[in-house]
């Protein structure tokens, strides 16, 4: 790590990560300014001294040159080839974030997660099995603790498991212990500029791996399939659909194969997580744990009892023997269409929501080749692109409108037009933000709004 002392810095933004660099820089007594576009009184200053920190904000704040600066930290929001931080670096500023200083400081193995969908469950699933076999393990970034808030806790015994977004992995130089990559397809095309520099930012949980470190790749799929080549880690692999020297799925049946030796896991009709989209993260998590040196007992129990995170394929309620299931974490289409393939029974599909620039031809031919999905309701920004696509795909069930109405009249809407037996389904195959905080915000008003429903 660059020494900080007599260093002029910039923290670029002041959410979560941008509190994290913050703290850990007022412990070091470090002077520095931070940037955001929002003003103070809308500003969470909860566990920070806000008199020790010098600020520039409101919609103006990067109007003047951050060139002058010896180090900017950038917060994910930031992209990072925005034209002010690229002239920063030519003049010989260094960009780090958060997550760079953690892996410059932390004296812990690191297990990565990356890939457009999964990171959560995956990452949550290997901390569960980690933790229930005795290991001191961390779960830290989106789903877990800020970063450096856990480096005095961190010791060369301890584990630490990383959910890892491009947003991150953009500009690394490190890679972690075990780097374990899921499926990759697009997303946040609102964020970079083409799904090449997405792909390749997630290329970095690999590309600095050295010789005694591990990668965890899942095999079905050609884009993560390469990323074993660009690592000179011991590769092992995950797939649901071919025998690997790793874990697998196979008649129904969950193998581990690591070590040359053969080993039955389970059933996955015995798993609580809904969805074959989750097979592909219940082995990649039994995989990589298994790399830990963990006894199949505890890999076995932990897998078995695992119900999967909220927002995530979420059982809500049964209501007058109709099902709703809240998928709000589905932002982009892969992980509804992995939701849509979940259920055989007559189903109502929520979808829509703020537009990143995605493209839903391919949701619309597999809504349109599912015999149980009788209706569809659109809402937010991207309802008429959806919509489009549907009726490009000659979709034949009911497509019903409703803009960016309560999610009240939403949930009462479906439950009125699903039949017994069947299920409602929020799985938006967008972001949330024209309506809503954010996915959780989205999920929660719907879990609120079954609940208004059944009382």
């Amino acid at each position: 790590m660059q020494n900080l002392e007599g260093k002029k810095v910039a923290v670029l933004g002041f959410g979560l990560e941008g509190k994290d660099i913050v703290k850990f820089l007022l412990k070091e007594d470090v002077d520095f300014f931070v940037f955001d576009k929002r003003e103070k009184s809308q500003l969470d200053f909860s566990g920070i001294d806000e008199r020790k920190i010098r600020f520039i904000l409101g919609k103006d704040y990067l109007k003047n040159s951050l060139v002058g600066y010896d180090i900017i930290f950038r917060s994910p929001g930031f992209y990072r080839y925005l034209p002010k931080i690229v002239r920063a670096q030519k003049n010989g500023t260094t960009i780090s974030s958060a997550i760079k200083l953690f892996f410059d400081l932390c004296p812990a193995k690191i297990i990565g997660v990356t890939g457009t969908k999964g990171k959560g469950t995956s990452a949550t699933l290997i901390y569960n099995i980690l933790k229930n076999s005795g290991k001191k393990v961390f779960l830290a970034g989106n789903i877990g603790k800020p970063y450096l808030e856990l480096l005095p806790k961190l010791t060369k015994d301890t584990w630490v498991i990383l959910e890892l977004s491009s947003f991150q992995l953009i500009d690394m130089n490190k890679s972690p212990h075990i780097a374990v990559v899921l499926n990759i397809t697009e997303d946040h095309l609102d964020w970079h500029k083409n799904k090449k520099e997405y792909v390749d930012s997630k290329k970095n949980i690999v590309a600095y791996q050295k010789e005694g470190d591990l990668a965890v790749i899942n095999y079905d799929y050609t884009i993560p399939r390469d990323f074993s080549k660009l690592t000179k880690a011991e590769t092992f692999y995950f797939s649901i659909k071919n025998k690997v020297f790793g874990s697998y799925v196979k008649n129904e049946r969950i193998f581990l194969n690591t070590k040359g030796q053969m080993i039955d896991i389970g059933s996955i009709l015995e798993l609580k997580l809904k969805g074959k989209h989750n097979w592909e993260n219940v082995c990649a998590a039994i995989c990589a744990s298994s790399l830990t040196g963990i006894k199949t007992s505890t890999i076995k129990s932990t897998v078995f009892s695992f119900q999967g995170l909220e927002h995530r394929l979420e059982l809500v309620d049964k209501v007058g023997n109709i099902f709703f299931y809240n998928d709000s974490f589905a932002t982009s289409p892969q992980p509804t269409v992995a939701a849509i393939h979940s259920f055989s029974e007559p189903m109502t599909l929520i979808l829509g929501g703020s537009d990143k620039g995605l493209d839903y031809t391919g949701l619309g031919k597999i809504i349109s080749g599912r015999n149980n999905i009788a209706l569809v309701i659109l809402i937010g920004e991207v309802a008429k692109k959806i919509k489009s696509a549907l009726i490009k795909a000659v979709y034949k069930g009911k497509i019903l409108e409703m803009g960016k109405g309560r999610m009240e009249k939403i949930v009462k809407t479906a439950f009125g037009k699903t039949p017994k037996g069947g299920v409602v389904l929020i799985s938006p195959a967008a972001a949330s933000f024209d309506m809503f905080k954010n996915y959780k915000d989205r999920g929660k008003q719907f879990k609120e709004a079954v609940k208004k429903l059944k009382s």
